[in-house]
Parts: C-alpha cells; sequence; structure tokens
C-alpha cells in the first residue's frame, strides 16, 4: 500500500477536469493539485518559460511525497513532458497520447478535429500522435484560446460566451470530422456548449477518462495503489484563490479550499 498522493498540475482550473474523473475512478487515493493561475494561459508563453515552470511544479510535487506526476494541461503536456520524465524521479504522465488513442477508437472516418490553445496547436502533438498510430488519418487542428477566458471567468453559459464559442468553431464547421479532440483540459468544462455548435454528429474525445485508465495502468505496474485509504485531496493555486475555490466547488460539487502558494515560495514549501 501506497498512500503517497498523487499531483496533477495545469495552468488554473482547467486540469480539474482529469482529476474529477480520477476522484470517481481512484476514490481511494491521495491526490494533489496545483493550478498555476498566476502564469495561465500557458498557450500564450513560449516553449522554454512552460518547461521551467512545469519543472519547478513537478519538483515542488516530489518534495511534497508525490508518488506520481499526471500533467493535466495539453499545452505543458505537449511542451515539457519529456523533459519531466527526465528530470524527475517519479512516473509523470501527460493527456496527449491517452487522448489520441481515444479519438482513433472512436472515429469511424479517421477525420479527426482538435481544438486546442496555441502553444499546443502550434507543437502539432496530437497531429504526431495520431499519424504515429495510423498514417492515413486526417487531423485538422485549430486554436481556439478565446474558450478558455470563458472557463476561467466562470462566465460559460451566457449568451455572449455562445457567441464566442459559434466564432470559435466556424473553420470546423462542414470539414467532415466525425470526432473532435478536447485538446485543452478547460474545454470538457464547456462541452454541452460545444457540442451544441459542432453538432450531435461529432463524437468529443476528453482526453482526461483515457489519462486515468493509464495512471491505473501505471500505478498497478509500480505498485503505488492506496488501498483502504481515505481520500485527501490538498488544492494550491499560486494566485486568485478565491476565483480557483468558487469554479473549483462549482465544477466539482464539492467544498473546494485552496491554499496560496506564490511560484517563489514552491521550492522551499513543505506542507
Amino acid at each position: 500500500m501506497n498512500s503517497k498522493p498523487i499531483a496533477f498540475m495545469d495552468s488554473g482550473v482547467g486540469g480539474l477536469s482529469v482529476l474529477k474523473v480520477a476522484l470517481s475512478e481512484l476514490p481511494q487515493e491521495n491526490m494533489l493539485y496545483l493550478g498555476d493561475e498566476a502564469h495561465m494561459p500557458y498557450g500564450e508563453k513560449n516553449p522554454k518559460q512552460i518547461v521551467d515552470y512545469s519543472l519547478e511544479i513537478g519538483n515542488f510535487f516530489v518534495k511534497n511525497q508525490a508518488k506520481m506526476m499526471i500533467v493535466a494541461c495539453n499545452t505543458a503536456t505537449s511542451v515539457a513532458l519529456s523533459t519531466l520524465q527526465k528530470n524527475l524521479s517519479i512516473p509523470v504522465i501527460g493527456v496527449i497520447k491517452p487522448g489520441s488513442e481515444a479519438a482513433l477508437k472512436v472515429t469511424k472516418n479517421q477525420k479527426i478535429g482538435v481544438i486546442a490553445t496555441r502553444a499546443t496547436i502550434a507543437s502539432h502533438s496530437y497531429r504526431q500522435e495520431i499519424l504515429k498510430i495510423n498514417p492515413k488519418a486526417d487531423v485538422i487542428e485549430l486554436a481556439c484560446p478565446t474558450f478558455i477566458p470563458l472557463v476561467e471567468s466562470g462566465d460559460y453559459n451566457s449568451e455572449e460566451a455562445k457567441q464566442i464559442i459559434k466564432a470559435g468553431l466556424k473553420q470546423l464547421k462542414n470539414t467532415g470530422i466525425d470526432t473532435l479532440i478536447l485538446g485543452c483540459t478547460h474545454f470538457p468544462i464547456i462541452a454541452n456548449l460545444i457540442q451544441n455548435e459542432i453538432g450531435e454528429q461529432v463524437k468529443l474525445i476528453d482526453p482526461g477518462y483515457e489519462t486515468i485508465d493509464l495512471a491505473k495502468q501505471v500505478l498497478k505496474t509500480n505498485d503505488l495503489y492506496a488501498k483502504n485509504n481515505q481520500n485527501i485531496v490538498n488544492y494550491f493555486t499560486t494566485s486568485g484563490i478565491n476565483h480557483f475555490d468558487e469554479i473549483g466547488s462549482h465544477w466539482l460539487q464539492q467544498n473546494v479550499k485552496a491554499k496560496l502558494i506564490t511560484t517563489s515560495r514552491l521550492e522551499n514549501y513543505h506542507d
């Protein structure tokens, strides 16, 4: 039995969509979640910044006894995953490979859309992963940076939000895709609005489910499962604690009380 926590990182609240799956699928596990709101959105940062932020958070997790790190952020996965895996002493997994595999299992016509941040789209990580598995697939990538502020602000049920989503997805209309990867962990939070706009004929893929399936495999392979453990989740954010608590509580349907930790304190913080 290993009761050390599984650690999740994201640039903000979006990674809570992956944590939500984990809370359901791994109820016996302790968990850590850090939303780097001070540097959000990662999708507008350069690769070196993203790697630096991710390594800082990864080292914070290791120092606080995490047994596994889940990069619950597509941008950080696309840019920093290999660096984290090389430099940290714990298993590290991301969301892109599981999401790509899930899309290929679902698609009937091999036409797959990907919506994500500018940085994720610029990296072509999903395209490369999908084509590695099926070279005949047709991958259409689209950056949707305007969607992230909707989630972060909590204002995603207004008429204005619907219009922003409509404009953001316009280029995907009539492309023939039958599958759409939500390639930013913020996007499952507004999945119903995306589905309404793109149409019921297109299957949405939330990589969070497949990511937690992969986490289960890693836990089993490395004998890291907790057994009969009381589930404790500790939340951290680097900025905007009240906002984080409000969005987190609404999305997870439970009381979220985060601890504010400035980036300058990450290196020396111990809970």
